[in-house]
């Protein structure tokens, strides 16, 4: 349970979180390789190999979520791709109900994601979720991934909040852990980012959220106890 008077600011990652990471897994595990497998002659389980090991090389580092190091590496164009696969786009379930529940009582909520702009906006854009957000971030503007250390710091000199005051809700552990060490009280873990798959497992230093309905409990009945 959260106590909403001890908080004003909420921090959303996007994919996996606010979004259904299943657009994500699938466009990078399945349709790239295929995509890249017919480019070069490969078949789809050669080609997945080949993939996930340059994933393996740069993973934690802006470049995995840079569209256009992907486009320059692998001789394709991302963006277009990820047009092609759009319809997967989906929100998780009560996502917009609680962002929209988090304004109402005049929270400051942002949408802080590792995503490279264009997907970002490709997300929006697909969504129409955009303006129920205070801020939209992307970590490429501060050239640090969120897992990197001073991300946290960075956006606080930008966009002021109170790291004691603040909750962060992410589907990635080493997120969650450079925003501990970086001041952030109030941590939150999903439970099952990828709807198509299995629930990630629990870490104890994170309590898991399954379904937004779950923590919004005594948010209606809380005080804008003054934004950040």
């Amino acid at each position: 349970m959260l106590d909403w008077k001890t908080i004003d600011t909420v921090l959303f990652d996007m994919d996996g979180t606010v979004l259904d990471l299943h657009f994500d897994n699938y466009f990078w595990e399945e349709f790239v390789p295929e995509r890249y497998g017919a480019l070069h002659g490969m078949n789809a389980q050669d080609a997945s190999a080949l993939l996930r090991r340059q994933y393996a090389d740069v993973k934690g580092t802006l470049d995995w979520y840079c569209l256009d190091f992907w486009s320059s590496r692998l001789a394709l164009d991302i963006a277009a791709l990820k047009e092609e696969v759009r319809h997967k786009i989906a929100l998780r379930p009560n996502a917009l109900p609680f962002v929209q529940a988090l304004r109402r009582q005049g929270k400051q909520v942002m949408l802080v994601t590792n995503a490279h702009p264009g997907s970002l906006n490709l997300k929006m854009d697909h969504t129409g979720i955009a303006d129920h957000f205070d801020h939209r971030i992307s970590s490429h503007d501060f050239r640090l991934a969120k897992e990197n250390a001073g991300f946290w710091q960075a956006l606080r000199q930008q966009l002021p909040y109170e790291p004691g005051r603040t909750l962060l809700i992410d589907d990635s552990l080493p997120v969650l852990r450079q925003a501990r060490a970086e001041g952030i009280a109030h941590l939150r873990a999903i439970r099952q980012p990828d709807s198509q798959r299995e629930a990630v497992p629990a870490d104890d230093a994170f309590p898991q959220i399954d379904d937004f309905a779950d923590i919004m409990t005594g948010l209606d009945s809380s005080h804008d106890s003054g934004q950040q």
